[in-house]
């Protein structure tokens, strides 16, 4: 089932760049200013850009507060609602909120959204990227992403491929969604603690909470001391639930730097399974960069393919040709329209999942090379978007 998709005639300031077809051609126009620039954008998948997508795997889980994988009745503990805080813990900024959009701002400095609270790794990721900035902590990633939009925030740095968990799925649907563009890029060196109340031990602990992302990454640590595994909605909120409740006997695990925020004792560092723990940031903002050619850039683009034998590979083969690396190919199901009927030599048919391919390439859209590349690809796909075209970031 093929999918009409139509051209406007003005583009709109939303998108980076949708790429469509004139007389099999591609218009591309990539002088240094902004508003050139500005001829990428076009709306495409109009269902797409004003419906949710359904994501197969949230980086978040749904649980309200936190839930055991052990023994529940070892460690309880909430974190909705939470009570007792110890007064410095009191004085850090909370969580904005989906309904929090009427605040304003001083503009003094740039503005970091994040998802989690102070002492997250995704804050970390914010420090670096932008080390005097003001974090705005949010309490899902779409907040994240409508702080930006709103103007509540300058950027946002969200988490978006971890080398030991994979891709955060999540992002990947929230980047078609919304119309944010890509500007940056941060690897983390991710460095789990396990944290504890004043004065105790490792091994007086019964139950440990965090992220199920850093409970697995620390399995053999957890395995050794026999303990409770308690999920939170990041490992910030982790660390503040031990402060909160005040349970001796439940740790968290968390960066040092939660530590000091909150107040906690180090109990052991370094207790990821894997040394190699490195975590891949994007960062968002409301307007694109303007490449350039002085650097190593990375672009990335989402498209999704036309009918017929062999497309993927012809698809990826534009690259290829104009020697352009892939750094990464991510597949999302099509939400609106899953599935393709396609008929066999059989008189048959059959039902395929269709998908949307979102790929990083190693080269500058001011690099003719890449122009080229997607004015070829356009040939096999029924659109292409540009999500952004930003300098590479290695550790």
């Amino acid at each position: 089932m093929a999918l009409k998709l139509n051209g406007c005639s003005k583009p709109p300031q939303l998108g980076f760049a949708t790429l469509e077809r004139a007389n099999s051609r591609i218009r591309v126009d990539l002088t240094c200013d902004l508003e050139k620039c500005r001829k990428w954008e076009c709306s495409c998948l109009s269902a797409l850009a004003h419906r949710a997508l359904t994501p197969v795997e949230d980086g978040k889980p749904d649980v309200n507060g936190i839930e055991s994988s052990g023994d529940a009745a070892l460690v309880r503990v909430q974190l909705n609602e939470l009570k007792g805080f110890h007064k410095d813990v009191n004085l850090l900024p909370k969580p904005l909120m989906a309904n929090d959009f009427s605040s304003l701002r001083d503009g003094s400095k740039v503005r970091v959204a994040y998802q989690g609270l102070p002492g997250a790794h995704s804050e970390d990721a914010a420090f670096k990227a932008y080390p005097k900035c003001e974090t705005v902590p949010c309490d899902e990633f779409e907040t994240a992403f409508k702080a930006v939009e709103l103007w509540l925030a300058d950027k946002a740095v969200l988490p978006i491929e971890s080398s030991v968990g994979g891709s955060i799925h999540r992002n990947y649907d929230l980047l078609l969604r919304h119309r944010l563009h890509i500007v940056g890029e941060v690897q983390l060196q991710v460095n789990h603690c396990l944290l504890g109340l004043a004065g105790v031990r490792k091994e007086e602990l019964k139950g440990v909470v965090s992220h199920p992302q850093a409970l697995a990454q620390c399995e053999m640590m957890l395995s050794g001391l026999g303990v409770a595994k308690i999920t939170a909605n990041c490992t910030a909120a982790a660390a503040k639930a031990v402060v909160s409740t005040g349970i001796r006997d439940t740790g968290a695990i968390a960066s040092s730097r939660a530590a000091k925020i909150y107040g906690l004792d180090i109990l052991a560092e370094g207790i990821q399974d894997d040394d190699d723990n490195i975590t891949r940031f994007l960062v968002l903002a409301r307007e694109p960069i303007i490449p350039g050619i002085d650097r190593p850039y990375k672009t990335s683009i989402v498209f999704s393919l036309e009918e017929g034998p062999g497309v993927l590979f012809k698809a990826l083969g534009v690259f290829s040709l104009r020697n352009i690396d892939l750094s990464k190919i991510e597949s999302r199901p099509l939400k609106q329209c899953p599935l393709r009927l396609v008929d066999d030599s059989n008189e048959r048919s059959a039902k395929y999942f269709d998908y949307l391919f979102y790929i990083d390439f190693e080269a500058s859209m001011a690099d003719p090379r890449a122009q080229y590349a997607l004015e070829n690809l356009q040939e096999y796909t029924r659109f292409i978007r540009v999500l952004g075209c930003y300098p590479m970031n290695r550790l």
